[in-house]
């Protein structure tokens, strides 16, 4: 069910935390945001949303290397410096965690992130040329 004019319905304003985490749809919460596991639609199966304003770029992995990977690698060395287990030890302990504090928050934090981009109406830079009939200064 899409809106052939997907501007003349008003939008609740939802909060991007809930629906990114989801893989909501940031204007409707009903559509998804993904197509398979990190692979972002083209648009909103439902309200018709263009996903081309999304670019989380490296956020979602960022945030995983900082508070996945920093946190299950410190487990690791901690488990070999003071217990010095045989390899299979950390096949069975730190493998699985490394690999689940590394894979399983890239796509909620990836949802959070794109509904945050549209809540917020961020975009890219741009530089604003300064008018010469007002001595130089960028309009107000």
């Amino acid at each position: 069910m899409t809106d052939p004019n997907p501007d003349s319905t008003q939008w609740p304003r939802l909060d991007p935390v809930r629906t990114g985490i989801r893989g909501r749809c940031p204007r409707c919460g009903e559509g998804a945001l993904f197509d398979g596991f990190l692979k972002l639609r083209d648009k909103c199966d439902h309200c018709g949303l263009s996903y081309a304003f999304a670019d989380p770029a490296d956020g979602p992995a960022f945030f995983v290397i900082c508070f996945g990977c920093v946190p299950a690698v410190t487990f690791a060395l901690l488990l070999e410096i003071f217990v010095a287990p045989p390899f299979w030890v950390h096949l069975v302990t730190s493998l699985p965690f490394l690999l689940v504090t590394c894979t399983l928050p890239l796509r909620p934090l990836k949802g959070w992130l794109v509904c945050s981009q549209f809540f917020y109406k961020a975009r890219e830079a741009r530089l604003i040329k300064p008018d010469a009939d007002k001595g130089g200064q960028p309009p107000a």
